[in-house]
C-alpha cells in the first residue's frame, strides 16, 4: 500500500484513466484531471476520488487548475502530465499558440512551473507522457516553435513530444537539487481515441483492423504506473526517457542541453510564467 497524492492529467479515458485505476487500487490518493465534464466525472465516481476540469487549449484554465491544486493539496508526490493529442489542420488557440504545441507542451509546462514550490516541498516526481513520434517526426526549430513556417500534424506532434523529453531533461537539470525528479516515457502504440480528431495518417491505424492489435490502455499505462510508484535509483534515472520500463531510443536533439535550456526560456516567455 502507498499513500502518495498523485495528480493525473488527461485522466478521463485511455492511458490516464488506466493509470488512475492502477494507482488508486494500490492505495494512493489519486486526483484525476480531464477536459470532458462527463467522462472525467465518471472516472472519478468509479474510483471515489477527486476530480478537476481544465481544457489545456486555454492557458487561463491551466492557471486556475494550478491555483486549485495548490489550495487543496498540501502535498503533491507525483504530477503525471499525461494530457495531449495529435491534431489536424493547423489551429491557433485563443492564447495565440499552435494548438498541438500548447496542449502537449506549453500547458503542462505552465502547470508544472506554477507548482514548482509545492513539488519541491514534496520531493515530487514529474512524469511526462511523450511518444516515439519524437524520433519519427520531431525536428525542433527553436525559432519556429509555433509552426508558422512549417506545419504538418505529424511534425507538430513529433516536436511537441520531443519538447516533453527536453522539458523533462531541463526540469531535472534545474530542480533535482531541490528534490524534484522527472521522467518521460513512451506508452507504446495504444488503442485510445487520442488521434480521432486528427487528419494525420496515424488516425487510420486506430480506425482499421490494425487498431485491434494495439496495446490496451492498461498496458500502455504500465510505465507511468511504475515511475509513479518508485523513486529514482529503482530502475530509472531522473531526467531520462523510458519505454517498457527501460531506457528508450530518442531523437538526437533530446540530448542537447543547450536546446533544452533554450526551450525552457522560450516556453517561460510564451506562457508568461517567469
Amino acid at each position: 500500500m502507498s499513500d502518495k497524492t498523485i495528480i493525473v492529467t488527461g485522466a478521463s479515458d485511455g492511458i490516464g484513466a488506466a493509470a488512475a485505476r492502477a494507482l488508486n487500487s494500490a492505495g494512493n490518493r489519486v486526483v484525476v484531471v480531464g477536459r470532458s465534464p462527463e467522462k472525467t466525472r465518471a472516472v472519478a465516481t468509479e474510483l471515489g476520488v477527486d476530480y478537476h476540469l481544465a481544457d489545456f487549449s486555454e492557458l487561463e484554465q491551466v492557471r486556475a487548475l494550478a491555483d486549485t491544486l495548490r489550495e487543496k493539496y498540501p502535498r503533491i508526490d507525483v504530477l503525471a502530465n499525461n494530457a495531449g493529442g495529435i491534431m489536424g489542420e493547423r489551429e491557433v488557440t485563443a492564447d495565440g499558440f499552435e494548438k498541438t504545441l500548447q496542449i502537449n507542451h506549453l500547458a503542462p509546462f505552465l502547470l508544472t512551473t506554477l507548482l514548482l514550490d509545492r513539488l519541491a516541498e514534496s520531493d515530487a516526481t514529474v512524469i511526462n507522457t511523450a511518444s516515439i513520434a519524437n524520433v519519427l517526426f520531431g525536428k525542433i526549430n527553436i525559432d519556429d516553435l509555433n509552426a508558422e513556417e512549417k506545419y504538418s500534424p505529424n511534425l507538430a506532434y513529433g516536436n511537441a513530444k520531443l519538447a516533453n523529453i527536453l522539458f523533462t531533461r531541463e526540469l531535472h537539470n534545474r530542480y533535482a537539487a531541490e528534490g524534484i525528479s522527472a521522467a518521460a516515457f513512451h506508452p507504446g502504440i495504444v488503442n485510445t481515441s487520442f488521434a480521432s480528431g486528427s487528419t494525420s495518417p496515424l488516425r487510420l491505424l486506430y480506425q482499421t483492423i490494425a487498431g485491434k492489435l494495439l496495446l490496451t490502455p492498461a498496458k500502455g499505462a504500465d510505465t507511468l504506473v511504475w515511475l509513479a510508484s518508485t523513486r529514482p535509483g529503482n530502475g530509472w534515472t531522473s531526467g531520462e526517457y523510458y519505454s517498457k520500463r527501460k531506457p528508450a531510443r530518442k531523437n538526437p536533439q533530446a540530448n542537447d542541453d543547450v536546446l533544452a535550456g533554450q526551450l525552457w526560456e522560450r516556453s517561460l516567455r510564451m506562457v508568461d510564467a517567469d
